[in-house]
């Protein structure tokens, strides 16, 4: 079957009826009639030779070779954005839109200053965050949803590199009235006697990682894990836990009076990082953030009384 039988058009109505299951939605999403989103998908089952679809007066469901066909369907339109993307790219040369991916504290309060200073540099550069958990990091940057991403250190797979900017310490945040604020240092083994709150919504890695290098008998288990990092600094500030975390999260910590004492013996680090694609190359635009990132990311400061 040749390949030029089949079209993108036909491909976008397909995947957006099995997404929306049906083909007046799926209609309104593309700006086209029931009838021609219904076309389209008859264009297409006829040039893949097989049903897409079982269709009855109430409902639309994928057959069953639609079910396996769905994927490389979704597969073909990401690629055929991606070029899109690269075209358009080097039709603007540095003058573009770079997507940024970054978990809430990077996203809300360390990106938005530095691209305000580059965007002053590049002003018709357009830069978008896009905010998500810190398990999304490489995969965003792998699937092309994302161009750059800057965010805690994480396990890369062949399609993504990861560049470490600069070293962050796991420590604690607890509140001024907490009995750990009055220690200017705190040992792992010390935190058994205390009720610690952990955030991430990969709980088991964010535990792992509290723990990592820690000699056994020093491990600590915390007693809940949230999903975000503003949940369990806002407990910890009610002093009804504290919270560890790495030393970056102070923008958000320090507004609410919260106290940073390092932990030690080990100190546990985690490193700032960006996140490139090894597979598709940076367009102008993107490489010159990534560029003005590695330059511009600096040392985190701590806190005072927290060295």
């Amino acid at each position: 079957m040749p390949f030029s039988r089949m079209s993108v058009r036909q491909l976008e109505a397909f995947t957006e009826v099995a997404d929306l299951k049906g083909f007046t939605a799926a209609g309104e999403r593309l700006g086209l009639t029931p009838s021609a989103v219904s076309q389209l998908v008859s264009e297409l089952e006829s040039a893949v030779g097989f049903k897409l679809f079982d269709r009855t007066t109430r409902k639309v469901a994928l057959s069953s070779a639609g079910r396996e066909f769905v994927a490389s369907a979704q597969t073909a339109l990401r690629h055929m954005r991606l070029a899109e993307t690269a075209a358009s790219d080097l039709r603007n040369r540095s003058a573009g839109v770079v997507r940024v991916a970054a978990p809430l504290v990077v996203a809300s309060v360390i990106l938005p200053p530095l691209l305000k200073a580059y965007q002053q540099q590049q002003p018709k550069v357009v830069v978008r965050i896009r905010d998500c958990a810190v398990d999304a990091l490489a995969p965003m940057v792998s699937d092309g949803d994302a161009d750059l991403a800057l965010g805690p250190d994480r396990v890369t797979d062949e399609d993504v590199s990861r560049q470490g900017l600069y070293p962050s310490p796991w420590v604690l945040w607890c509140s001024p009235e907490h009995p750990l604020a009055r220690r200017k240092t705190i040992k792992w083994r010390e935190l058994k006697a205390h009720a610690l709150v952990a955030a991430g919504r990969d709980h088991e890695l964010s535990v792992t990682q509290m723990r990592e290098g820690v000699p056994e008998q020093d491990r600590i288990t915390p007693v809940d894990v949230v999903d975000n990092i503003s949940t369990a600094l806002g407990m910890a500030a009610a002093n009804l836990c504290a919270t560890l975390s790495p030393a970056y999260v102070a923008p958000f910590a320090t507004p609410m009076k919260l106290v940073m004492r390092r932990v030690v013996e080990p100190e546990v680090m985690r490193e700032m990082s960006l996140y490139c694609s090894t597979r598709r190359p940076l367009s102008p635009a993107a490489e010159g953030l990534a560029e003005f990132l590695r330059q511009h990311v600096r040392r985190e400061r701590m806190p005072k009384g927290g060295r």
